[in-house]
């Protein structure tokens, strides 16, 4: 039996957020993130990209690009509130729920709460019932798998519905470019390209022998995908692997003690997200990224989960000392935790380390 696959994606979140809570901002372009030569786009609303605005853009490149650029900073506890309207009305109707970010997630509504037999009509209801909330409008596919629900709701956004059936999945991937595919990034569509792979029907051509060769494991994914197959089911009880904090400088930073000043935050940021969870990692990852925007990234594993912040402290620290003395100035640090665990402490166990 086909799975009856909705995908639900929130049409510029951030910025749309921004524009319903201060009327001034509709109709304009609105950026959100910070203003600043070193600042960056974490959300562009539809008037902004118009103008070519996206996000993770540089913000004076899309100043640039929109000299009227009206940029508004991150309200991220506004944003997880509406993300949690939207969880609640996600489980009226499926318990099979898995959330991609704030703003998107698959449901699995094969077997559904409400009895429901058109996953279409659920879509429509669903979209309905966010604006009624929220105010705010959503993009649906609907599929009978992963791969391509996410690429139906893109499809028709903003505020769209787009429905795969299952006699029409292998035709609709053949045309759209392979950038376009969730699960190939920018540099692995320009090696496609490069190898003559520009259209899924060109993906389809090859065997998989030839993906795996080039592309590794994941080759079987594009074989699969090329024809329309994907069997990853909805995982409701997906495991978060990693938590991290980030920040890029206003001014760069030289010296091992202004980096030390400047990871604080970050280390604090994620040890709430610890403490209030309970949960925590063994893997500690720098990432210092440089004012010419080299990256590098420095990681060391304890054989315990860190429960303790000192000890987060004092590795994240090591690995920013170890690095000195830099060649370059540093625009950007970000300290994160790997390989979580539940770290509540059995009987017996102690701190210590296998580095």
């Amino acid at each position: 039996m086909n799975r009856k696959i909705i995908h639900i994606d929130m049409d510029a979140f951030y910025a749309s957020i921004e524009q319903r809570d201060n009327p001034d901002l509709r109709g304009k372009p609105v950026a959100v993130g910070g203003s600043s030569d070193r600042g960056v786009v974490a959300a562009a609303s539809y008037e902004a990209r118009k103008f070519g605005v996206r996000s993770a853009m540089a913000s004076k490149i899309a100043i640039r690009k929109c000299p009227h650029l009206v940029f508004v900073k991150p309200r991220f506890e506004a944003y997880k509130y509406v993300s949690q309207q939207l969880k609640s009305i996600f489980a009226d109707y499926t318990l099979l729920i898995e959330p991609l970010s704030l703003d998107e997630a698959y449901l699995d509504v094969t077997e559904n709460l409400k009895g429901i037999r058109s996953a279409t009509h659920i879509a429509h209801e669903i979209k309905q019932r966010i604006f009624e909330t929220t105010q705010l409008t959503a993009s649906a596919g609907v599929s009978y798998n992963k791969f391509l629900a996410k690429l139906a709701s893109d499809f028709r956004k903003p505020n769209g519905i787009y429905v795969i059936q299952p006699n029409e999945g292998e035709t609709f991937v053949a045309t759209l470019p392979v950038e376009r595919f969730h699960g190939v990034g920018r540099v692995t569509s320009e090696k496609m390209n490069k190898m003559g792979i520009l259209t899924g029907e060109d993906l389809k051509s090859k065997t998989e022998v030839f993906l795996r060769t080039h592309f590794g494991k994941i080759g079987s994914y594009y074989y699969n995908i090329a024809r329309g197959i994907d069997d990853r089911p909805v995982e409701s009880d997906r495991i978060r692997k990693s938590v991290g904090s980030e920040n890029t400088f206003e001014q760069d930073l030289e010296t091992l003690a202004e980096m030390e000043r400047g990871i604080l935050p970050l280390i604090e940021d994620v040890w709430k997200w610890c403490t209030r969870t309970q949960i925590y990692g063994r893997t500690v990852t720098l990432k210092i990224k440089f004012n010419d925007f080299q990256t590098i990234t420095r990681s060391r594993s304890a054989f315990l989960p860190i429960r303790e912040k000192v000890l987060f402290e004092k590795i994240t620290f090591e690995l920013l000392e170890e690095n000195f003395p830099l060649e370059k100035p540093v625009r950007l640090l970000g300290v994160s935790l790997h390989n979580l665990e539940d770290g509540h402490p059995t009987e017996g166990q102690q701190l210590t380390l296998n580095f």
